[in-house]
C-alpha cells in the first residue's frame, strides 16, 4: 500500500477556485485516483437518489477523507459538461444538480454565489 499523500501547505488555497491550480491539486491529491475501486462504482446507475447513493457508497466514503474534496466539488459545478456525471466531491449527480440549481437561483436573485459562473446553463 502506498503511503498517504499529503497536500503541501501551499496547495491549501483559501476559497474554492476552478482554474488550472485547482485541477492540478485534484489530479495530484485526489484519493479516488489510487483507490482501487472499480470505475463503475463512481457512476451509480439508479435514477432513484437514495439508491444511487447506496450504489456509490464506497466512492463516497473515499471522498469523505479526501484533502481536495472541496476543490473537486467546485470543479464539477463550474465545469458541468463533465461534472454532471458520477461522484465528485462526495456527492452524486442528483445532489450536485440540486446544489448547482440553488447556486444559479441565488445568483439570479442577486445573492452573488460564486460556485457557478458565466456561460453555464
Amino acid at each position: 500500500m502506498a503511503p498517504p499523500r499529503t497536500m503541501p501547505l501551499a496547495g491549501r488555497m483559501p476559497g474554492r477556485r476552478a482554474g488550472p491550480a485547482s485541477w492540478a491539486l485534484v489530479i495530484r491529491y485526489a484519493q479516488c485516483s489510487d483507490s482501487g475501486l472499480d470505475p463503475d462504482q463512481w457512476f451509480p446507475v439508479s435514477a432513484d437518489t437514495s439508491r444511487a447513493r447506496q450504489e456509490a457508497a464506497a466512492a463516497i466514503a473515499i471522498c469523505a477523507t479526501c484533502p481536495v474534496r472541496g476543490h473537486c466539488l467546485t470543479l464539477s459545478l463550474r465545469h458541468w459538461d463533465i461534472g454532471q456525471h458520477g461522484v465528485w466531491g462526495g456527492l452524486i449527480a442528483a445532489d450536485r444538480a440540486r446544489l448547482r440549481h440553488r447556486a444559479l437561483a441565488g445568483r439570479m436573485a442577486g445573492r452573488g454565489l460564486s460556485v457557478v459562473r458565466g456561460n453555464d446553463t
